[in-house]
Formats: structure tokens, C-alpha cells, sequence
């Protein structure tokens, strides 16, 4: 088992767009396996790449760990292009492993339908409502370099200013592996 550290928001790889997958060799399969660790220990429900320091656009989910979803299957989600996002909106809480402690009311799509490709290049496609279209909202949007804190009215981004500051000097306290202050500063 090994645990990447989490990259935190101020870390540039957060804010660029992830490079298209044309390979799952076994540096990839490894970093998938890794990724799942990290998650799984950080106890979090999504987990892309960026937030480990790859590149890659690739993404994880695993939510048999949440009321309701205990058989879900987790998935690895390369490539991913939404392809539909339904005019329905819900507000849901959201939080993120890159941005520790903080969690806001977030309005998102209720309906997504989401291409991908899975470890062998399949090409595959998911229809999502609920957690999992939220969850799948927000990783897909990591790998755009977009947080969902950049989602929210203006409002309630000043009032998580300060804790955001306290966050990217590493001033928190956090149960997992992140990366160092000046590993990937903007």
C-alpha cells in the first residue's frame, strides 16, 4: 500500500487541465492502485489525479462507504467528456481532500450522463444522478482545474478566505499525506 500525498488548493498542478490518456501502462495501473490507497485512507469518495501530482486525466470513485451506495462498485474514470447535464439543479453540501474542513452549498446539475474510458481504453458511459452525478461533477472538474469553491457566490468565498490562507501555508491539521509547502506552489 502506498499513499500519495494530497496536493492542496495553491498547488499549480490543481489549476491545469489534465493530459489526455493514450496509455494504461504499468506506471499508470500503479498510480490507479495508489490512488485508491490515498482515498481510502483519507476517507474520501473521489479522488483525481492532479490531487495526487499526475497529470493525467484520470479520476476514481469509490462510495460503498456512504448510506445507500454500500454496493457500489468503484470505478476508474479516464478520459471522461460530460455529455449531458440536466436543467434540474440541486444544492448540495460539497467538500474536498484538497481543501481540508471546508465544505459550502454548492449548485449543480442533478443529472449527468458522463463518456469515459475504462483501465483497457473501453470506451464506456454512465447516466448519474444525486451523490454520484455530484461526486462525478466535482472530480470532472478538477481535472479542468476548476475547485468548487470557484462555484460559489461571492458570499461565502470571503467568508472561507482566511481558512483557504491557513490551508495553503499548510497551517491545518489533517489525518493524511499532503505535499510539501513549496512541492508545487503557484
Amino acid at each position: 500500500m502506498t499513499l500519495l500525498p494530497i496536493t492542496l488548493i495553491g498547488d499549480k498542478i490543481l489549476r491545469r487541465k489534465t493530459v489526455h490518456v493514450t496509455d494504461v501502462d504499468m506506471e499508470t495501473i500503479e498510480l490507479i492502485k495508489n490512488m485508491f490507497d490515498t482515498l481510502k485512507n483519507a476517507h474520501g469518495i473521489g479522488l483525481a489525479a492532479n490531487q495526487v501530482g499526475s497529470d493525467k486525466a484520470i479520476f476514481i470513485l469509490n462510495l460503498n462507504g456512504v448510506e445507500d451506495y454500500e454496493k457500489f462498485k468503484p470505478m476508474v474514470i479516464i478520459n471522461p467528456v460530460i455529455t449531458f447535464r440536466s436543467e434540474e439543479k440541486i444544492v448540495m453540501e460539497e467538500g474536498c481532500l484538497s481543501i481540508p474542513d471546508i465544505r459550502l452549498e454548492v449548485e449543480r446539475p442533478e443529472n449527468v450522463v458522463l463518456k469515459y474510458q475504462d483501465t483497457e481504453l473501453k470506451q464506456c458511459e454512465i447516466k448519474a444522478d444525486n451523490l454520484l452525478a455530484r461526486v462525478i461533477q466535482h472530480e470532472y472538474d478538477h481535472l479542468l482545474g476548476i475547485f468548487f469553491t470557484d462555484l460559489v457566490e461571492q458570499e461565502q468565498k470571503k467568508r472561507i478566505r482566511k481558512p483557504i490562507n491557513r490551508i495553503r501555508s499548510r497551517k491545518i491539521d489533517v489525518d493524511y499525506p499532503v505535499t510539501e509547502d513549496s512541492e508545487y506552489r503557484l
